[in-house]
């Protein structure tokens, strides 16, 4: 005989912030209460970003929705009250006062999932600091202290095409991010 599931995905609308505290809150809740086999899977759906602060690569992790948190459960019973119940936890999207949560829509889901997956996926994505014709000063590397303006940004390369005066003529570097700095 096989199981028929009764475990459909909710969204859970949450602090901003908080997600994945409030995520291990829900889990560590519906354990003691001994609601596990009623809980599939819960995620909160977050992506790999590089950001560069001071000339190093700090690679961080944003939450993709912020203030969501994905849950896959079967929600009968006394669940949702257990789950609604945890701090910081304002409700579940879609739902009306004093109804019941509404589950995804099948296509809402493999869109969230699909999307969740190409996150995970994705090479990381550099936050790119600089503009064209901004103004910057090289600190790293043979030209260093040089001052010079932008030309082009090539994102694929991940470099900057410079123009620098170097003995009163202009001349074109290409240098990495992390070999330059704002004026």
């Amino acid at each position: 005989m096989t199981e028929v599931s009764n475990n459909k995905w909710y969204v859970i609308r949450a602090v901003s912030g908080q997600e994945a505290k409030i995520k291990d809150y829900i889990f560590t809740e519906i354990e003691r209460l001994g609601f596990s086999k009623k809980l599939e899977d819960i995620l909160v759906p977050t992506e790999k970003i590089v950001q560069i602060r001071n000339g190093k690569k700090i690679s961080k992790e944003r939450t993709y929705f912020p203030g969501y948190i994905m849950i896959k459960a079967d929600l009968s019973g006394e669940l949702p009250h257990v789950i609604k119940s945890v701090t910081n936890v304002i409700g579940f999207l879609g739902e009306t006062k004093g109804g019941d949560p509404i589950p995804l829509r099948p296509s809402e889901v493999n869109r969230m999932l699909g999307k969740v997956d190409e996150l995970s996926l994705s090479t990381e994505q550099i936050n790119i600091p600089y503009a064209e014709g901004e103004n910057i000063k090289v600190i790293d590397g043979p030209f260093n202290g040089f001052t010079g303006a932008i030309e082009r940004v090539n994102e694929d390369k991940r470099k900057l095409e410079v123009m620098v005066k170097i003995f009163g003529r202009k001349t074109p570097l290409e240098l990495s991010y992390m070999q330059v700095e704002k004026l």
